[in-house]
């Protein structure tokens, strides 16, 4: 039952870098595009996210909740070295949710729809910015449990060039996920045109950023390239993930608009399991040379049997009624939402 629990958390923080990271993406998105074309990307937004932007936290919330029930030192570690950029993502979430919805459904339309829009956008960056701080520190070993001083143990725990590189790097694939899920909510060539060249400009960031990882890296001893490369595992994963991407552009001349998701999704997972399978169960490798493992360090054996069973039986409840919102939405004429000043 703990490879059971094991899945669950990892399928969690892929499907929230998916459907999560697409949604920060379209901030992004919103951030990086000119005002003569701010209003018109807004509804297509819309559109887009309506049917699941509150729902995606809920991956978040599984995997949080199986590292407390589950894995509590785990858990307990990474609240207290990393509670800094912890607060500044769990922030931005609830600025970011909270500002998409005033700046929707405000009864009174106002200069502080231009307040809102700015809150949105910036907090859609921030976020995956501090979640991809978050997930390189772990693996970073700046963590350090015998740390004396605040600085040591609060800070230079997560601020350092390889964590920020990973931070940057998940904002570029949150853009890049979000432009490519929106190249299908088009409704005219020019919009198709302009957001797959949104599409492109993310893909250099994303290639760019990972480049910044792999030098921040190298500079701070971290063995990346034998993680990624060390087995034939990984090199089939990040060739399985550069052949997808050409694929990708292939059908994107062709308007397949379906294909383009799934493929952009498949590349975010095998650029997850190569960055994870390599040290895995290591979920947490720390400075002294300790680390924290899934298979080592979890909770009592029947805790983890309860977590697992209430885990299957909550996806068979949940998951249908999620798959049929989006369906829903989808399927259900909507009218335009108003759309309300530009930042």
């Amino acid at each position: 039952m703990l490879y059971v629990v094991i899945i669950f958390l990892w399928a969690s923080i892929l499907l929230y870098l998916l459907l999560g990271g697409a949604d920060f993406g379209a901030g992004i998105i919103e951030l990086f595009t000119s005002s003569q074309n701010r209003t018109q990307t807004r509804k297509i937004l819309y559109r887009a996210i309506g049917p699941i932007w509150e729902a995606n936290h809920m991956w978040l919330i599984i995997a949080i909740v199986i590292l407390f029930v589950g894995f509590p030192a785990i858990y307990t570690t990474m609240s207290i070295h990393l509670h800094i950029p912890l607060t500044i993502m769990l922030l931005g979430i609830i600025a970011r949710g909270t500002a998409f919805t005033f700046r929707h459904y405000d009864a009174v339309v106002d200069d502080m729809q231009s307040v809102y829009n700015r809150i949105f956008a910036l907090s859609s960056f921030i976020t995956p910015l501090f979640l991809g701080i978050i997930a390189g520190s772990t693996v970073s070993r700046q963590i350090d449990p015998e740390a004396y001083s605040f600085q040591d143990a609060y800070i230079f725990s997560w601020l350092h060039p390889f964590s920020v590189a990973v931070g940057l790097f998940t904002v570029a694939i949150c853009g890049y996920l979000a432009s490519v899920y929106l190249i299908g909510e088009t409704d005219t060539p020019e919009e198709r045109k302009r957001f797959l060249s949104k599409a492109w400009m993310m893909t250099c960031a994303a290639v760019g950023c990972g480049g910044l990882v792999f030098g921040a890296a190298y500079w701070e001893g971290i063995p990346l390239m034998q993680w990624v490369f060390g087995e034939i595992w990984g090199i089939l994963g990040v060739t399985a993930a550069t052949l997808s991407v050409g694929a990708l552009w292939l059908f994107a001349r062709k308007g397949y608009n379906n294909i383009l998701r799934v493929l952009a999704g498949f590349q975010v997972m095998m650029i997850l399991f190569v960055a994870t399978y390599q040290h895995f169960p290591n979920i947490v490798l720390m400075k002294n040379g300790a680390y924290l493992s899934l298979l080592e360090h979890k909770g009592d054996d029947k805790t983890i049997q309860a977590l697992a069973w209430a885990l299957l039986l909550g996806s068979v409840f949940i998951l249908p009624f999620l798959i049929y919102l989006v369906y829903s939405f989808q399927s259900k004429e909507k009218e335009e939402a108003p759309v309300y000043g530009d930042v």
